[in-house]
């Protein structure tokens, strides 16, 4: 088999719109299919959903970058599709073979005007990593400086630009065919996703944004960002200084290196909580690869592809916000988001409240997991059905970077505590207050909590007044079921899909009679087939009846 046959069709060069379009369409068919069947045959369980998100990340990989892409930032996205979902692309990976060295040379010497001898001294064409995007190069300047270079995957942007008419194309169809997608707005979801691709495949974007990262922590030595070297730096070519350093999560050799653990923890969460709260810019992806600890213990970052922004907060805004979660405030938590632009506001905020006062309520004083909302279970999604809302990207971007540094955190110790971490930065930013009206705050909030502490109800107490509440907003459902009601809401549901199957049955002989009667065989035969197949399903369903009322006399007796 030749090379060339073992590519991916979007890897060839001779790739038209058109059959890029029928790919993106039927791949987007067969899963709506397989859907729609399931939900037909009654099979919308967490297992199916599972074995979905597999098949469906498969889907994205053959789809190329684009959709590798979109599959990981729906990973973000809990808020639009089941936890199921979520989770199988969560585990997407950039699993895309690296490309000729000599074409990323070729984009070397065409972006920065020399050759590869010219520009650096030595140049290793091996790469280091490889990711849909692009592939990253060691390299030597002739100053002597030890560089990496990060080289754009070549027909990268063309492949964009198709496939952003293409996309475009597919999601005015569903939102006219598929009433059921509009309650997602797709046309918002398409330019949001977009507008942050094509900033990613701009390394003089990229860039920018290490320079102002490396910036807000210039005078912090612990924090370790790598220059950006602007000679060798053009949209498709980017040079950065070579940092190595130990995997984030590979806590053996950590330790080996003599390095607290537990210190590394405090680094991380000070500087995210820097980024959230104080410069108001933050890595949105902050996953293993893309961050290191150098052999003196120091936090090395990489990967500004993926910069969110944030409005920040003034010091005293901040102190409100660390006392409102310490106080399980809801009001005071929601409030500071809103003011951050991380929720929008709306009329009707209980169900933002409803989840944010359940994180405040599981996770304060222990490590946080989405996996835990589990224990929500159908409330949770009913409510998104009920009261459907849209969190703001960055919402999501926050809620994967905390999710992800826990995840970072645990592997590093697993009895770590958010709260105990996050103290650093509090005592941090108290110490470089002036003193006044900052310092005079600082002494009522901790005032208002020591009074919250000693005055605060017993866990009856606030069991029963959580129960009001409830009642009174009107969440808590009550469900009054027995035995023989279920029984009989069984059969009641295999009699009608039994007669839905008979329909189908006779439906399909007789127009299959009356197309072989107009002289129509080949229509004809599906129609019998069909009606052979719906028999099949009417069989089943009448046996179960049959055993479901045996048993429930059997029981009834």
């Amino acid at each position: 088999m030749s090379a060339s046959s073992s590519l991916q069709p979007w890897q060839r060069r001779k790739y038209s719109p058109f059959r890029r379009q029928m790919d993106v369409f039927g791949a987007t068919g067969r899963f709506l299919t397989r859907l729609w069947w399931d939900n037909f045959l009654g099979r919308n369980t967490p297992e199916c959903r599972r074995q979905q998100g597999r098949k469906l990340v498969n889907q994205l990989l053959r789809l190329g970058p684009t959709f590798i892409k979109i599959g990981q930032a729906l990973s973000t996205r809990s808020d639009l599709i089941p936890l199921e979902y979520t989770e199988a692309l969560g585990e997407l990976q950039d699993r895309v073979p690296e490309f000729d060295p000599n074409e990323a040379i070729a984009v070397i010497e065409s972006e920065l005007g020399g050759s590869i001898h010219t520009l650096f001294r030595e140049f290793d064409r091996f790469p280091l990593a490889a990711a849909s995007l692009g592939q990253v190069h060691r390299a030597t300047l002739h100053t002597g400086e030890l560089v990496v270079v990060k080289v754009q995957r070549p027909g990268l942007e063309e492949l964009f630009n198709l496939d952003f008419e293409v996309i475009h194309r597919l999601v005015r169809i569903l939102n006219r065919y598929v009433p059921a997608v509009r309650k997602y707005d797709l046309e918002a979801l398409y330019n949001e996703f977009f507008g942050l691709l094509y900033q990613e495949i701009d390394y003089i974007h990229e860039g920018k944004n290490a320079e102002r990262f490396r910036e807000n922590f210039a005078e912090q030595p612990h924090i370790l960002v790598p220059k950006v070297y602007w000679r060798y730096t053009s949209r498709r070519v980017l040079t950065l200084e070579y940092l190595p350093g130990i995997k984030i999560d590979d806590r053996q050799t950590i330790e080996a290196c003599d390095i607290n653990p537990d210190q590394l923890i405090q680094a991380g969460i000070t500087c995210y909580l820097q980024q959230l709260l104080k410069d108001g810019f933050f890595q949105s992806d902050p996953h293993p690869g893309n961050m290191a600890v150098s052999q003196d213990g120091h936090l090395i970052f990489y990967d500004f592809g993926t910069m969110a922004e944030v409005k920040s907060m003034a010091q005293d805004q901040m102190l409100n916000t660390f006392f409102a979660v310490m106080k399980k405030d809801t009001e005071g938590v929601v409030s500071s988001l809103v003011y951050m632009g991380l929720l929008e506001p709306k009329p009707d905020m209980t169900p933002v409240k409803r989840l944010v006062s359940f994180v405040l309520d599981q996770f304060r004083e222990k490590p946080i997991d989405l996996k835990a909302f589990e224990q929500m279970g159908s409330e949770v999604y009913a409510m998104f059905e009920q009261q459907p809302f849209r969190l703001p990207a960055q919402m999501m971007f926050i809620i994967k970077s905390v999710t992800t540094l826990d995840g970072i955190a645990r592997a590093l110790n697993p009895q770590y505590n958010l709260l105990a971490a996050s103290t650093p930065f509090l005592k941090e930013l108290t110490q470089s207050a002036r003193k006044g009206s900052l310092v005079q705050q600082l002494a009522q909030q901790t005032k208002s909590y020591i009074r919250y502490r000693l005055t605060r109800p017993s866990e009856a107490e606030r069991a029963i007044a959580q129960l009001e509440n409830r009642i009174e907003q009107g969440e808590l459902q009550f469900r009054v079921r027995t035995e023989a009601s279920d029984r009989i809401l069984k059969r009641i549901y295999l009699a009608i899909k039994s007669l839905i199957y008979a329909c189908m049955t006779g439906f399909s002989l007789l127009c299959g009679t009356l197309l072989l009667l107009g002289n129509y065989p080949n229509w004809a035969i599906v129609l019998f087939s069909l009606a052979s197949f719906c028999f099949f399903l009417l069989l089943r369903s009448l046996s179960r009846l049959a055993v479901r009322e045996r048993l429930d006399k059997l029981v009834e007796k």
